[in-house]
C-alpha cells in the first residue's frame, strides 16, 4: 500500500461535479493513500457557500499527511485547488484536533481505510461528534463499524466527550485492528423482516427531562405506523458543549439501519423525536436493504474488495440496495473508479453492484 502507481500522472478531479462538497476530497485522500496515486482537485466545493476548503476539510488533508509521508499544494482555508502527493502510510498512535465543531467522525472515516490496511493504530479525535451533515459517533459505533467487519475490517470507538454545534469540543478514541481475509461476495438485496427497533435519547449538559420528552415523541410516532420498540434515555459527558440526539437502530433479518435526529436551540424536544421516527417511516416505505447513508459509505470497502486490496481472496463483488441513490453515492463511485480498477453500476431498480473491471477479470 502506498507504493507509487506505474503511471505518475495525477488523477484529475473536478469539485464542481456531482455532490460538490467535501465527499470528493475525503474519498480521494483515502484512495490516494491506498493506491499511491497522486491527485489534483480543482473547483473545490464550487457549488457551496462559501466555496473552497473549510477548516474541517483542511483537517482531513493534514490528517492524511500526518499518517504518511505525503505532501500537498494549495492546502489552506478558502483554496479552490489542491494537489496531493501520497507517501507510505505508517500505523501508529495519532491525535487530531479539528479545532471547531467540524466532524470528527468524517475525519475518522477518511483515515480509517489506509490505516486499516497498514496495521494496528490508535486515534484520538477532537471536534464535533454529533453534528449535522455527518454520521454521529453512535452511527459509527452501531451501524458503520459492524458493516466494515463484514468486509474483514475491524476496530472500535470509545466516546470520551460528546461535541455538539457550535462549541464542538468532543473527543473519542478509536482503535483500528489488522484486517482479516474478507468473503469473496457480499450481497444485501433485501433487509428482511424487522426483528427489533431501539430508540435511544441522549442528553448532554441539559435537563434530563428533555431526553424523556424526545423518547416519548419518537415512541408515539413509531406506534402510529405500527412499530413497537424498546427505548432508553442516557446522559452524555459533553461539557463545555451542550446538546441532544435521538438515535434509532433498526435490526432487520439481513441488515441494520440507523437514524439520527439532533436537537438545536429553539427546537422542541418533541420535534427531535418525531424527526427521527419520520426517517424510520421513510425507510420502511422504501425498498432499501440499507439506509441511504450506509449505501454511500459501503462504496469504499466494496471497491477495495473488488480491486483485491482487502486480502488473499479473488477480487470480489458487493451488491446492495440503498433506500435512496444519493449524489454522495454517485460522486463517491465516480472518484473511486478513477483510482481503482473497479466498476460501480446502479440499476434502474436502485440496486448497486461493485465488481472488478474487465481488466481485472482477465488477469
Amino acid at each position: 500500500m502506498g507504493e507509487p502507481d506505474s503511471s505518475p500522472e495525477p488523477v484529475r478531479l473536478d469539485g464542481s461535479e456531482g455532490e460538490g462538497g467535501g465527499q470528493m476530497l475525503r474519498s480521494a485522500l483515502s484512495a490516494s493513500l491506498i493506491t499511491g496515486r497522486p491527485f489534483r482537485l480543482s473547483h473545490i466545493r464550487a457549488n457551496r457557500d462559501p466555496p473552497g476548503l473549510r477548516p474541517q476539510h483542511l483537517a482531513c488533508v493534514r490528517g492524511a499527511e500526518a499518517i504518511s509521508h505525503s505532501r500537498s499544494e494549495g492546502a489552506q482555508v478558502g483554496s479552490s485547488e489542491l494537489a496531493f502527493f501520497p507517501g507510505r502510510v505508517s500505523a501508529g498512535s495519532y491525535v487530531f484536533e479539528i479545532g471547531t465543531a467540524g466532524s470528527a467522525p468524517l475525519l475518522f472515516q477518511s483515515l480509517y481505510f489506509p490505516l486499516a490496511l497498514a496495521g494496528n493504530s490508535e486515534l484520538t479525535l477532537r471536534g464535533g461528534t454529533h453534528v449535522r451533515h455527518s454520521p454521529s459517533f453512535h452511527y459509527l459505533a452501531w451501524i458503520w463499524l459492524p458493516a466494515m467487519r463484514m468486509f474483514g475490517l475491524g476496530g472500535e470507538v470509545h466516546l470520551r466527550r460528546a461535541g455538539f454545534y457550535p462549541e464542538g469540543a468532543g473527543e473519542f478514541r478509536a482503535v483500528i485492528v489488522p484486517k482479516v481475509d474478507p468473503p469473496s461476495t457480499l450481497h444485501w438485496p433485501a433487509r428482511g423482516t424487522l426483528r427489533e427497533m431501539e430508540v435511544t435519547s441522549f442528553i448532554g449538559s441539559l435537563p434530563f427531562e428533555i431526553a424523556e420528552r424526545q423518547t416519548q415523541a419518537a415512541v408515539a410516532a413509531l406506534r402510529e405506523i405500527g412499530i413497537y420498540c424498546i427505548a432508553e434515555n442516557l446522559p452524555l459527558p459533553a461539557a463545555p458543549s451542550a446538546g441532544t440526539v435521538v438515535f434509532i437502530r433498526a435490526q432487520f433479518e439481513n441488515t441494520t439501519a440507523g437514524f439520527t435526529a439532533l436537537g438545536e436551540r429553539g427546537k422542541p424536544a418533541e420535534e427531535v423525536g418525531q424527526e427521527a421516527a419520520k426517517q424510520v417511516a421513510e425507510f420502511m416505505e422504501s425498498g432499501g436493504a440499507v439506509d441511504e447513508h450506509l449505501g454511500d459509505q459501503l462504496l469504499v470497502p466494496a471497491c477495495l474488495l473488488a480491486a483485491g486490496r482487502l486480502g488473499a481472496v479473488h477480487p470480489g463483488t458487493t451488491e446492495f440496495t440503498p433506500a435512496k441513490i444519493t449524489s454522495h453515492l454517485t460522486t463517491n463511485a465516480s472518484v473511486l473508479q478513477k483510482f481503482l480498477p473497479v466498476r460501480v453500476e446502479v440499476s434502474q431498480s436502485g440496486r448497486v453492484q461493485i465488481a472488478p473491471s474487465a481488466a481485472v477479470k482477465q488477469e
